[in-house]
């Protein structure tokens, strides 16, 4: 049984079932340069790789009739490294990255570059408002938390406690300066956003209390 991430062109759907419908638009287009282009270095890099260590079920990749839709097969244990090389190939080339398993559209426009780590989903270099808001919604147990982070001490986070019930912590450089709060889903999202954006008057509004440690 292998995962598959599938990427497509920012923009060119804004739902899981739009990307579907793309994806079938796609079948019989002779492939575009842009996805040749990703396919081919996701080839060599897998080529460069130890047998015991490949991480595309399914190689090579690349040089069907998909136009401008590339699927890439990975095994379970490469996951997380295969999705983190689609970020590092795709975003730059402007390039979407569905996940059919979660039903999560990943698209960069608007996107802010912060480390994001999801409990239920592992890692991403970057979050926009909707990923935000799709991110929060979907939390839950066993590891029903999200952090973004810039750096050991620049970070906020958001530990689902109930329902619609967050506890929100955010440090601004030093433990002295390690704040906490409780929301509501769509306020958490929201102050997740704001803070990617350093939007200081919004998080300012909120009601934190400073945590001792």
């Amino acid at each position: 049984m292998s995962y598959e991430h599938v990427l497509l062109p920012s923009g060119a759907a804004t739902s899981p079932a739009e990307a579907d419908a793309y994806l079938s638009t796609q079948q019989g287009v002779p492939e575009s340069a842009t996805v040749a282009a990703i396919a081919a270095e996701l080839n060599r890099r897998d080529e460069q790789t130890p047998d015991e260590d490949t991480f595309l079920a399914a190689a090579p990749v690349g040089g069907a009739q998909t136009g401008a839709a590339l699927v890439v097969s990975s095994p379970y244990d490469a996951i997380g490294f295969v999705r983190a090389l689609l970020f590092e190939l795709a975003t730059p080339r402007d390039y979407a990255l569905y996940d059919p398993q979660l039903a999560w559209l990943i698209d960069p426009a608007g996107h802010v570059e912060v480390e994001v780590t999801h409990g239920g989903a592992g890692e991403f270099p970057y979050i926009t408002k909707t990923l935000a808001q799709q991110w929060v919604s979907a939390l839950s147990d066993p590891e029903p938390y999200i952090i973004a982070s810039r750096d050991d001490h620049e970070y906020i986070q958001a530990y689902r406690m109930g329902e619609d019930e967050f506890t929100v912590e955010y440090r601004d450089g030093s433990p002295e300066k390690h704040f906490a709060t409780a929301l509501d889903t769509a306020a958490t999202a929201e102050v997740i956003w704001a803070w990617a954006n350093n939007d200081t008057a919004h998080i300012g509004s909120l009601p934190w209390t400073r945590v001792k440690f």
